[in-house]
């Protein structure tokens, strides 16, 4: 954190230039929405929900400026015990769509409580991390923030919301690195996170790759997710391993301690029961989306269908693009979800090679205010908060155009401030209304 006297910047109540380059992109999106469902049977429906949003968020907004960003760390526990209802009722009470209970369906408008779930984390993680700062680079602390995290995670694969999960953890990530924790550590859980992804995208291309079938080790490894006597030695294995390559590292004179073969091993075989669980809790069109992302081209009328037609309507933009409600691809139904998952594909191919810069550009400029506001926070829980929404901005940035770029897999996410969603809408708002108030008392308490 900077002193902001130092910067010579003026000392103004709100971040105008983050402002303008928020309402700047909801334009930008407002437009691409309108001519992507103009030709959709529920164009009234999908209009009436992002109107209603825009004004919910903009008063959200102003409403969490004006707080003093404080009182949510002061009631912390009442912030942690509303994310953990609102994930716990939706499964209660929540509707089934697309195979996941993840909304609540309300008279004019239905609820995502994951996004706003994910705010509430950020909040109780800051908290957690600035009272603990001097411990930070102990593992119990990184640990605990961990076990903080858990029962969200937990909630969000019940429903399942894998796509939430994949928008959250690098957030927790994040905020710890932020905070000051030891790299050894957050490279224990990257690896354990790397191997719990590693094992469902190996049996994918297992699935994708039936010959493979016929060498015995494969066919070993492929019924390890069956949870059998496989899965048994597969553990016994992984211990034995461990214990060889501690006796080796002995009789070699090495210095490294038994505990870092044993945690390696237990990183591995937590990471291994992870990867069951989550390919046992994929839904179908979940593993379709792990197959699109390993190979679109395997099935280019069904599950590559989406990822490949949206390429195609962003390439034919050109540089100028076709013209505001003139997309093609877009307006006549080539591209599915075009309104949501794929609005850079609208964008891409109705303002063109400029177009999508000029979302590009804001999006560079909005977490760049937004660094500059965590420099410039006056203590470190509003630093904390900003860099929580940062990284959590960074994600969806990075998925978005990852997904057009064959760099991540199509995961369900909306571009916040550009894509149709009114839950996200409002709460990207809530998340800027933060980062506002912490930008307003940067000088005093106000």
């Amino acid at each position: 954190m900077i002193s902001a006297s130092r910067t010579g910047l003026k000392k103004h109540r709100m971040d105008w230039i983050l402002f303008f380059s928020v309402l700047t992109l909801m334009v930008v999106g407002t437009l691409a929405i309108s001519s992507s469902v103009s030709a959709l049977p529920f164009q009234a429906r999908i209009l009436r929900t992002h109107f209603i949003a825009i004004p919910l968020g903009l008063i959200a907004l102003a409403a969490v400026w004006s707080l003093n960003y404080q009182v949510f760390q002061d009631q912390w526990k009442f912030v942690y015990g509303a994310t953990l209802l609102i994930l716990l009722g939706v499964l209660l009470f929540g509707v089934m769509d697309k195979g996941s209970k993840s909304w609540y369906r309300l008279p004019l408008f239905s609820v995502q409580p994951s996004e706003f779930a994910r705010i509430g984390l950020i909040l109780v993680l800051a908290n957690y991390l600035d009272k603990r700062i001097t411990k930070i680079r102990e593992f119990p602390v990184v640990l605990g923030a961990l076990l903080l995290s858990l029962p969200v995670f937990f909630l969000l694969i019940k429903q399942p919301d894998f796509s939430a999960i994949l928008l959250t953890l690098p957030v927790v990530l994040l905020m710890l690195f932020a905070a000051g924790a030891n790299i050894f550590h957050l490279s224990i859980i990257l690896g354990y996170s790397f191997i719990s992804a590693l094992f469902p995208i190996l049996w994918t291309i297992i699935t994708l790759n039936p010959e493979l079938m016929n060498s015995p080790l494969v066919n070993y490894f492929f019924h390890l997710s069956d949870f059998g006597w496989s899965a048994l030695g597969f553990v016994l294995a992984a211990g034995a391993g461990a214990y060889f390559l501690w006796v080796l590292s002995v009789k070699l004179y090495s210095n490294i301690s038994g505990v870092f073969f044993g945690g390696a091993a237990l990183v591995l075989v937590l990471g291994f029961f992870s990867g069951v669980v989550v390919k046992n809790q994929m839904r179908d069109y979940q593993q379709k989306r792990l197959e699109v992302f390993l190979s679109p081209e395997s099935d280019p009328k069904g599950a590559g269908y989406n990822l490949l037609q949206a390429r195609i309507a962003i390439g034919s933009g050109g540089v100028l693009g076709k013209g505001i409600f003139s997309g093609t691809q877009s307006r006549l139904g080539f591209v599915p979800e075009r309104h949501t998952d794929f609005i850079v594909a609208v964008v891409g191919e109705e303002m063109g090679f400029w177009g999508t810069m000029l979302v590009m550009c804001l999006y560079v400029v909005v977490l760049g205010r937004i660094r500059l506001c965590a420099k410039l926070a006056r203590d470190r829980f509003g630093y904390l908060v900003n860099c929580g929404i940062f990284g959590m901005l960074m994600v969806y940035f990075c998925i978005n155009f990852g997904m057009l770029l064959g760099l991540s897999p199509v995961a369900g996410v909306p571009l916040p401030l550009v894509s149709y969603g009114g839950s996200n809408l409002v709460a990207t708002l809530i998340a800027i209304g933060l980062v506002q108030s912490i930008y307003a008392r940067r000088y005093a308490l106000v």
